[in-house]
């Protein structure tokens, strides 16, 4: 159980494969906010879900172990992954990025509303950069860099086959560069390139980065986000991964 923020960086750096990692990261508590937050959630549930079993721990990644595509994206949803204990599983964010999945060929089916639905990815591992569900969706700094070390060795452990990184959003955008120094060795581009729906960065010996607004009801309802953006940036994900 890590409980401190260097408990985290040494957990991470012993876990040996994926499945350890992912058991890892599930026993958590180094953010007390995020902990309260989290847990309240799973006690006081929305009406929809009252007659379910909140999992109320922090959300490791899921698809395959040897991807060649990774989705980044901010944190678990409070009712969505953090109810489901699968990312962007069991909320409407889930819904619209599945279904692009789906329609890429890269989901075998449109939907994730379960951890035991059957839902299995091909090529592509999604994975957040904070893992429990922050107040808002608002991390502060000090939980995002408490956190940074499960993503960091999340990649390690799929760095043999990653080859692009589909960031989701601003603050996943940003929580990429660490990732080359730290896995990578590779300096971070200075200034940092903007991110934007469609930004593009490539570097040496590391993996190239395309930014896609978040999949958030914010964007989707209001039409900043449409299927055919989404799908537009996977057909270039799968492009660069060499899976076209």
């Amino acid at each position: 159980m890590s409980r401190t923020p260097v408990e985290v960086v040494g957990r991470a750096a012993r876990a040996a494969d994926l499945a350890d990692l992912d058991g890892a990261v599930v026993d958590c508590f180094a953010c007390p906010r995020l902990v309260a937050w989290r847990e309240e959630v799973a006690r006081t549930k929305r009406a929809a879900f009252r007659e379910q079993e909140y999992q109320g721990r922090p959300v490791p990644g899921f698809g395959a172990p040897d991807a060649r595509i990774a989705i980044l994206g901010l944190a678990p949803a409070a009712h969505g992954g953090n109810r489901t204990g699968r990312v962007f599983t069991g909320d409407r964010s889930g819904d619209v990025l599945f279904a692009a999945l789906h329609r890429a060929g890269l989901a075998n089916q449109p939907t994730s509303v379960a951890a035991d639905d059957g839902l299995a990815l091909t090529g592509t591992r999604i994975f957040a950069a904070v893992r429990c569900a922050p107040p808002d969706n608002k991390p502060t700094p000090a939980e995002r860099d408490t956190c940074a070390p499960w993503l960091h060795r999340e990649v390690a452990l799929i760095r043999p086959s990653l080859r692009v990184v589909v960031a989701l959003g601003a603050f996943a955008w940003a929580a990429w560069w660490p990732v080359l120094r730290d896995v990578y060795g590779v300096r971070p581009p200075s200034p940092r390139p903007a991110f934007g729906h469609g930004a593009h960065w490539s570097g040496t010996a590391a993996p190239e980065l395309l930014g896609c607004y978040h999949v958030s009801q914010q964007n989707t309802f209001t039409g900043r986000l449409t299927p055919g953006m989404l799908d537009d940036v996977f057909v270039r994900a799968k492009q660069v991964a060499g899976l076209d």
